[in-house]
């Protein structure tokens, strides 16, 4: 099993900016990659940004330019730099694990126009 804890979600104007953090714990051994993914109201889940232990990434294009994943093997911690944020990237953000997926409990970004 393995535990994911997030943090650093909020409320900015749009422009803003906000970091997220999520940090894994338990049977770390078997994670590969982690990430996000968020949903809005009456959204499908959707993938935001995945890193993996060799620092590949991958984005949706939606966020490309302004959002940066990192992270941090030894501590089994990912960070989400969010810049530039707009109206569009509200929801809720999830933390994510590959290949056998495990999912945080959500935190809550709100941007204001």
């Amino acid at each position: 099993q393995v535990q994911l804890v997030e943090s650093g979600g909020g409320s900015v104007q749009a422009g803003g900016s906000l970091r997220l953090s999520c940090a894994a714990s338990g049977n770390t051994f078997s994670i590969w990659s982690m990430g996000w993914y968020r949903q809005a109201p009456e959204k499908q889940r959707e993938l935001v940004a995945h890193i993996s232990r060799d620092a590949t990434t991958d984005y949706a294009e939606s966020v490309k330019g302004r959002f940066t994943i990192s992270r941090d093997n030894n501590e089994n911690t990912i960070y989400l730099q969010m810049n530039s944020l707009k109206p569009e990237d509200t929801g809720v953000y999830y933390c994510h694990t590959r290949p056998y997926e495990y999912w945080g409990q959500g935190t809550q970004v709100t941007v204001s126009s």
